[in-house]
């Protein structure tokens, strides 16, 4: 189900939390946990991997990290603020060190021409500095190949807030 290179990502991932002694949350919607599952694929993740919040719907988003609704009434699920207000929401109802959030249209049907199918909004950060967001496109390639390379992103993006 998961390319196996994947999962090798996710164990590089985990050693390089490990070594720097963090913990990670994940807060995820167009993923639906599947950041935190390849996380959780690797043997002893449970040692870095302190939990995952999925938020699929915009009252999950709400109710489960804070995000304000009118936030994302304005800007809409899937932006920038939105992925940044995920981040915010996992450092005030959790205790780790990092988080890593996704939001996007992962199709085949629900883009727009503003939002299309294959864009998606991924941000991470480390408590107590400002989180790093992108932006990406990437077009419609599946819906499994959009979730996948947003799993692939987000390791990436951990590895760039571990260095910090």
């Amino acid at each position: 189900m998961v390319p196996s290179a994947l999962v090798d990502d996710a164990a590089a991932v985990l050693s390089d939390l490990r070594s720097h002694g963090l913990t990670l949350a994940t807060a995820e919607s167009c993923t639906g946990g599947l950041i935190a599952a390849v996380l959780t694929a690797v043997a002893g993740s449970s040692d870095v991997v302190d939990r995952g919040y999925v938020t699929y719907s915009n009252m999950a988003k709400t109710e489960m990290l804070g995000v304000p609704a009118a936030l994302i009434e304005h800007n809409g699920a899937v932006s920038r603020e939105v992925a940044t207000a995920m981040i915010d929401g996992v450092f005030l109802f959790s205790p780790v060190d990092l988080a890593v959030s996704v939001t996007g249209i992962a199709g085949p049907v629900g883009g727009s021409e503003h939002k299309p199918v294959g864009l998606v909004y991924l941000a991470a950060g480390r408590r107590g500095h400002p989180a790093i967001v992108r932006e990406c496109l990437f077009g419609d390639i599946g819906r499994a190949g959009i979730r996948l390379e947003a799993v692939r992103k987000a390791f990436a993006m951990i590895g760039d807030v571990i260095s910090k």
